[in-house]
């Protein structure tokens, strides 16, 4: 990518050169090097005890170990080697525990007390993201238990490190994964011809038909649900899809019993009653409240749409000569929904894909972001990364003089491989802030993706869907470049759980505007962008069948809440899930049970009681786009204005106050 930018940056790129062994080596000096600076804080007089001496120096020594150990975690996600992704997740387990252990030190809380008494008696005037660090330090050590005994806090710990090890667990099958189903060509009638190019094909022995071998990852088995027309086909697929983890349904269970143990240890009525309590919504009730009164609202949306998808499905099945029992089950959704658009707007996924090459999309769309919010990206060619098709770039301010303006780097890693986390999403592998000698650490973020691979004699293309994701995704990569924050703890996307994908969301709106699709569009053949009349349509296409949409998100939300905030006991995850899923989103999952809950990774992965924040957030990135963009979304002096009162601050305010500094 072409940029006027030729400096040095003033701080040198990740070097990826680790062994297994070293990482865990690495890991346990990180850990004894932090237990002996909590012990000297732990030793001082509480006399000693101030801002600097204990807020400061804890909040830098926490940022300089986030720092060594995220890369040795982040391994996990994304390295070929086996031997290296064990040790990065032993690694973690090591972290988790030690982080643990360090969150319930009463020593070491005692002297945060101490200095917060010191603070408020000697009549320092705190910066305020210096009493915001007190305020949230003073409210960890309070929502970790350290008012307890001295036996439930042992208790307490316990309860935290076998949670932890069981979440891990979780995400480990879950990255590793490596299922196939196996189809004929007569079952993928349908599909795609240049998707199926890309299947494993396996010749036929003794006259038995030719297979095609199919992961679970995303650009092999959703064009499947979209197009295979044997419903056979579909519900064979979609079982076996939502069966592939099931594995980690014991260990969802587990996890929430757990949970449940350590909210009544610390005094909450419900798990989800502590983890709502820093957040926006503020309690559990809240949440259920939100949930349940736009089911209400959009249930009425579901139903027509459903009724509809279904009519389409009774034509087909009287035309195709298919049993027909009036039921409209979940591997009917995305096959009548691909359907009913190209019936109703004459518009053809795939022929849509066709304008969307990743290697026009992808430096199309940094372009958009760099005019935008005014920074520079420059490739760094032979970088040393984690796999030869790793990208690295150096992030700029626009038109930088001086190595001050430099912002960070960011790796985009893009397309699948084995034993690679198998969707989309962007770690924060350094946090940005402001080191004890005045200088700025700068921040490093990477993009993991799975966008489809080139085939032969065809570029790599994108689904519309995919474009939105990757927008969506860059939104969480500038929000951890663009952040300028003193205290690492408040760097980026360190903001309330249910804030923090209102950014993203917001940015979403580009994808479907007709300026931003005719700059991003570029058909792989003809070089010609997406005509208006298929821009029209894609833009009209945005709202179809909303209703079920968002039922689908919202039951996603009602199952996580349903188990933190009711005690299971010994009940049926699987059971519930289905239920649920046929109340709430109104498609049936057939005979079979599935293992469901087991693929459901946000529940294991950070967004427990947490899921309702991808509908929460939405209120407020519509009300930021309104406020900001609606008039020019390409607009500079807009996206300055959005920089500096949405992503510069990050988490050193609180979310409203920076909403309201948008306008």
């Amino acid at each position: 990518m072409s940029s006027s930018v030729t400096l040095t940056p003033p701080q040198p790129p990740l070097e990826w050169k680790d062994q297994p062994a070293g990482v865990l080596d690495k890991t346990h000096e990180l850990i004894k090097k932090s237990r002996s600076l909590q012990d000297t804080i732990a030793a001082l007089e509480s006399a000693q005890c101030n801002f600097d001496t204990v807020f400061k120096a804890l909040s830098l020594h926490e940022a300089e170990v986030d720092n060594q150990s995220e890369p040795l975690s982040f391994y996990q996600n994304v390295s070929p080697d086996e031997k290296l992704r064990d040790a990065s997740n032993d690694a973690e387990k090591l972290l988790r525990d030690f982080g643990i252990e360090s969150s319930m030190r009463v020593d070491v809380y005692n002297a945060l007390k101490h200095a917060e008494k010191n603070i408020k008696e000697s009549g320092v005037k705190l910066s305020p993201e210096e009493q915001r660090l007190v305020d949230k330090m003073i409210l960890d050590g309070k929502r970790a238990g350290l008012d307890l005994a001295e036996d439930k806090r042992a208790e307490l710990m316990q309860l935290k490190k076998q949670l932890s090890q069981t979440c891990l667990e979780f995400s480990k099958n879950y990255n590793e994964e490596k299922g196939t189903i196996s189809l004929t060509a007569d079952d993928l009638a349908g599909v795609p011809a240049d998707v199926i190019s890309g299947y494993k094909l396996t010749p036929g022995v003794n006259g038995a038909p030719d297979t095609y071998g199919i992961t679970f990852k995303t650009p092999d088995i959703f064009p499947i649900f979209k197009y295979a027309q044997n419903p056979k086909t579909r519900e064979r697929t979609m079982q076996a899809y939502e069966d592939r983890l099931a594995i980690n349904v014991p260990l969802l269970k587990q996890a929430i019993d757990l949970r449940w143990k350590c909210a009544k240890l610390l005094g909450y009525e419900t798990w989800a009653d502590y983890i709502e309590e820093p957040k926006m919504v503020k309690t559990s009730a809240h949440v259920h409240k939100f949930l349940s009164d736009l089911v209400e609202k959009l249930m009425p949306v579901g139903i027509k749409d459903r009724d509809t998808l279904l009519e389409l499905k009774r034509i087909e099945h009287e035309e195709k000569g298919y049993e027909y029992d009036g039921k409209f089950y979940i591997w009917d959704y995305r096959y009548y929904d691909t359907r009913f658009v190209e019936k109703t707007l004459s518009l053809d996924d795939a022929k849509v894909k066709e304008y969307f090459p990743v290697d026009v999309v992808v430096p199309t769309i940094l372009k958009i972001y760099q005019d935008l919010l005014g920074v520079d990206f420059v490739e760094m060619k032979d970088a040393d990364t984690w796999h030869q098709e790793v990208q690295l770039f150096q992030v700029w301010n626009k038109g930088a003089t001086t190595e001050s303006e430099f912002l960070g780097y960011t790796y985009l890693d893009l397309f699948p491989r084995e034993a690679k986390y198998p969707h989309a999403a962007v770690w924060p592998i350094v946090q940005g802030y402001t080191k004890q000698d005045g200088t700025r650490n700068y921040p490093v973020t990477a993009m993991v993706a799975n966008l489809a691979k080139p085939l032969p004699g065809k570029p790599a293309t994108m689904r519309h869907d995919d474009v939105v994701t990757f927008f969506h995704e860059m939104g969480h990569v500038f929000h951890g470049l663009l952040s300028l924050t003193e205290f690492s703890r408040f760097h980026g996307t360190s903001v309330a759980r249910d804030f923090v994908e209102a950014p993203s969301q917001m940015l979403e709106n580009w994808c479907w505007e007709p300026q931003v699709l005719k700059k991003m569009s570029s058909h792989f053949e003809t070089k010609e962008p997406l005509s208006d009349d298929l821009i029209q349509k894609l833009i009209q296409s945005r709202y179809v069948n909303a209703g079920l949409y968002f039922l689908r998100q919202l039951f996603f939300g009602k199952f996580d809440m349903r188990l933190h905030t009711e005690t299971t006991g010994d009940a049926d995850y699987n059971a519930i899930w289905g239920t649920m899923r046929e109340e709430v989103s109104l498609v049936k999952s057939g005979a079979k049970e599935t293992a469901g809950p087991g693929t459901f990774a946000h529940i294991a992965g950070g967004y427990d009681a947490g899921y309702y924040g991808y509908m929460y957030s939405l209120v407020f990135s519509a009300d930021m786009y309104k406020a900001v963009f609606a008039k020019d979304p390409l607009s500079p002096e807009s996206g300055q204005r959005y920089r500096e009162s949405i992503l510069q601050p990050g988490g050193s305010r609180d979310e409203m106050d920076s909403l309201k500094a948008r306008h």
